[in-house]
């Protein structure tokens, strides 16, 4: 029987050997297994080559100071938050919001709720009032363990029923518990019993076609035994210092500032910056030893306006994820450090299911080759084999460890990932060598500096607005985020294409939107493209963005969120609560 250290320690001894990899690794078996407890506090925690190396390395570039600590100190501090969440009457299979930053409590808390048996809702800090009632209601959390600057949020919502935990208070805040009482409790822990590996472990909200996120179902298996193929595509070992460069509350985040880096035994290691500042990370890699990265290509892009030849590193495996990186970057880093940016491809609802390997030839602009225990096909929309078409996974016997349970319904009911085959949405052109490079998406959800935009979410918010009759949502090219939202917007009878009409949608979705899907750009016209059916034709309007036709008979007044500097008032309070 093929066991998780038997599947790590095959991928560690072949981690440039690309077909014996392919040829040989077998997920292990889905038996009874508990990954925080069975592997991490069973392992990293005691075996003496790794109990005292350090787990968890946080930099907080605004005070200078420094939090490390060790895979049997992380252990011990995720029993006594077990005990604690335990003592406030959590259990197996009850569910958890879990709204913090980048702070040793996230850490902590996951590995607790992992020994639990309890599901955790991961959510960014950015989100507004109506997406954490909208993620309390669907999610149907027990418990919420978020930051001080959260508490607010929830003054009008129903907490009835709810256990409120505060992290880092400093000051009582009514009905709420502070997680420092969890200091109290036992540092040993007993699980009340087995965790199969179907049990739920994570519950994510992703963007989607529909009117509302879809809910990303995870189990005790996918995730943690998974992400295998993360730490194969990364190319992590052990001893190794990760930094993964991407906020908390989404997929990423779980990818490789969690799983992937404590599979390999890695630290794992966070600069915490006030501001995102190029100048200042790049020296703070250098100065920590860090010695693998994994960062957008947001922020690859942000590091080549720096002179990187500055910069000393000891940097071994570089990588990229979110979206394609444009070649002049890679051979940036490539002159400067001699290392090649590695892209890879994966989803919230899967673990990294391609890219390219360590050891491996690099072809720009590829996503490159199915990972170890993926069974890949592309395919059109009949099934077919095609040379360009949706990526879809093989389920059945062949069905990877890394793809979730499902999407998950009313009464907890799973779709999405059961048949022959799973479709990713995500259209690709494969070459002869079986290498992979990204099209687009096939129902036009876009990404926006790593972060996923659904036009459909966001159009349902324009529509409230009562001078919008009609609004699409396309991505346009940005030189930073590759990317920004963009509306061409149709107005009511009588509504003129004035700046105060437009200062008044834009003044609409920054008090119902979270800053990372705001509207940047907005266009009013006086139709919008459609098909015989009457759907709005995307597509029409995406190619007038990569073209910049302003000649077009479709276009109409743009407006940029720049050129109103009365929204910087507005733009402040959303982030301060």
């Amino acid at each position: 029987m093929t066991t998780f250290q038997d599947a790590r320690a095959f991928l560690l001894k072949h981690r440039t050997d690309y077909d014996t990899a392919i040829n040989g690794f077998k997920w292990p078996e889905p038996v009874p297994f508990n990954w925080a407890l069975d592997w991490f506090d069973a392992d990293l925690a005691t075996d003496p080559a790794s109990k005292n190396r350090t787990a968890l390395w946080i930099v907080d570039a605004a005070s200078g100071t420094e939090t490390k600590l060790t895979f049997e100190a992380m252990s011990r501090r995720s029993n006594r938050v077990a005990n604690f969440l335990r003592a406030q009457g959590l259990k197996r299979g009850d569910h958890l919001l879990l709204l913090l930053g980048n702070v040793v409590p996230l850490w902590e808390t996951m590995l607790a709720c992992i020994k639990l048996g309890v599901v955790v809702i991961p959510a960014t800090t950015l989100l507004t009032t109506e997406e954490l009632r909208d993620r309390l209601d669907r999610g149907r959390a027990k418990v919420v363990v978020a930051s001080q600057d959260q508490v607010a949020k929830f003054a009008s919502l129903g907490r009835e029923g709810l256990t409120c935990i505060v992290v880092g208070a400093t000051a009582p805040h009514a009905g709420w518990l502070p997680y420092e009482q969890t200091n109290d409790a036992p540092d040993t822990f007993k699980a009340d019993g087995p965790t199969n590996a179907d049990d739920p472990m994570l519950l994510y909200f992703t963007s989607g076609t529909t009117a509302k996120p879809k809910l990303v179902r995870h189990s005790q298996r996918s995730y943690p035994v998974g992400h295998l193929s993360t730490m194969y595509w990364i190319g992590l070992q052990p001893g190794d210092v990760h930094l993964n460069i991407s906020s908390p509350g989404w997929a990423k985040h779980a990818w490789s500032c969690f799983f992937a880096p404590w599979n390999a035994g890695a630290t794992i290691f966070i600069c915490n910056q006030p501001r995102f500042e190029a100048k200042g990370l790049l020296a703070t890699i250098g100065r920590c030893g860090v010695t693998t990265l994994c960062a957008p290509p947001t922020v690859w892009r942000l590091f080549i306006q720096e002179k990187l030849s500055d910069f000393k590193m000891s940097l071994r495996e570089v990588c990229g994820a979110g979206e394609p990186l444009n070649p002049e970057v890679i051979d940036q880093v490539k002159s400067a450090w001699g290392l090649t940016i590695r892209d890879g491809y994966g989803q919230t609802e899967t673990t990294a299911l391609a890219g390219n390997s360590p050891g491996q030839k690099v072809k720009v602009g590829s996503m490159g080759r199915p990972m170890p225990g993926y069974k890949v096909r592309v395919i059109d929309s009949d099934g077919n084999p095609a040379g360009e078409g949706e990526v879809a996974l093989v389920l059945g016997a062949d069905r990877p460890a890394g793809l979730m349970q499902g999407y998950q319904g009313d009464g907890g009911k799973l779709s999405g990932a059961d048949g022959d085959i799973y479709r990713t949405g995500d259209v690709v052109f494969v070459d002869d060598d079986g290498y992979l490079t990204f099209v687009g998406r096939s129902d036009d959800v876009f990404k926006s500096s790593d972060y996923r935009i659904s036009p459909f979410e966001l159009e349902s918010v324009l529509l409230e607005h009562d001078a919008v009759a009609e609004a699409a949502v396309v991505p346009s090219p940005d030189p930073i985020r590759l990317a920004i939202p963009k509306a061409y917007i149709l107005l009511t009878g009588g509504t003129e294409r004035s700046r105060e009409t437009a200062l008044s949608i834009y003044t609409h979705m920054f008090e119902r939107m979270a800053p990372f899907k705001r509207i940047r750009k907005l266009e009013l016209v006086t139709e919008l493209p459609k098909t015989i059916s009457g759907k709005i034709r995307r597509v029409q309007l995406r190619r007038l963005e990569h073209e910049n036709d302003r000649k077009d008979a479709l276009r109409g007044v743009e407006f940029r969120e720049e050129d109103f500097p009365e929204l910087q008032a507005l733009k402040s309070k959303n982030t301060e609560t």
